[in-house]
């Protein structure tokens, strides 16, 4: 039961379309859609991205400070991968529909869709899901500072990150010369290289 709620209040809310709540919009093919106590006042810790992409494109690498997240994939196909901080490892867990792949709390990790019309519920045990984005990251912090702490020619990384748009969500953005076809071949080719998994523990939080 939430606790804050009085569910005997005429504004208490038991339904919602997640259709009309967007969250990022890139084209008509890829797109997210958000789900959280903002939207469904009756939720208590759960909430859920309804995530829509076409082939190679990115659910930009982020964490989420508040949740862990099972990524479910309805339709199509793509990969799942996080680094796990304790072993400093990028695993890759490629996912068709009926399969998920679990991301604990605060780890950095990303979704690649392998074919079009690919369609994920990414779900969380957080009554919002709360999120730090690697292209706010890129953006916002100093660039003196990322210059200075790893020894980096200021102009060169001012000029490295200038394409990167902050809040980006789903990547490669739209016109970037980079989302060429040899460019998908090369990731494809990339993700066919990866070893595959034969068991995934289930992490749980709580």
């Amino acid at each position: 039961m939430v606790p804050y709620m009085d569910y005997t209040s005429p504004s208490t809310q038991y339904w919602f379309d997640v259709n009309q709540s967007p969250l990022f919009q890139k084209d008509a093919q890829n797109y997210i859609n958000v789900l959280g106590i903002n939207q469904l006042n009756t939720l208590e810790n759960v909430s859920l991205l309804d995530i829509f992409l076409s082939t190679n494109n990115v659910v930009e690498p982020h964490y989420h400070q508040n949740a862990a997240e099972l990524v479910y994939c309805i339709s199509g196909a793509a990969t799942v991968s996080m680094l796990n901080p304790f072993t400093k490892e990028i695993l890759n867990f490629p996912i068709t529909p009926g399969q998920v792949a679990n991301v604990p709390q605060g780890w950095w990790h990303y979704e690649v869709a392998s074919v079009d019309n690919t369609h994920l519920l990414a779900i969380f045990d957080a009554p919002t899901p709360e999120v730090i984005l690697g292209s706010d990251i890129l953006s916002f912090t100093p660039s003196h500072i990322m210059a200075h702490t790893y020894c980096l020619d200021e102009h060169k990384w001012n000029e490295a990150i200038a394409p990167v748009k902050p809040t980006a969500y789903i990547g490669p953005y739209k016109g970037c010369a980079k989302g060429d076809a040899s460019h998908s071949q090369q990731v494809n080719h990339h993700y066919q290289q990866q070893p595959q998994p034969t068991y995934i523990s289930p992490y749980y939080r709580y």
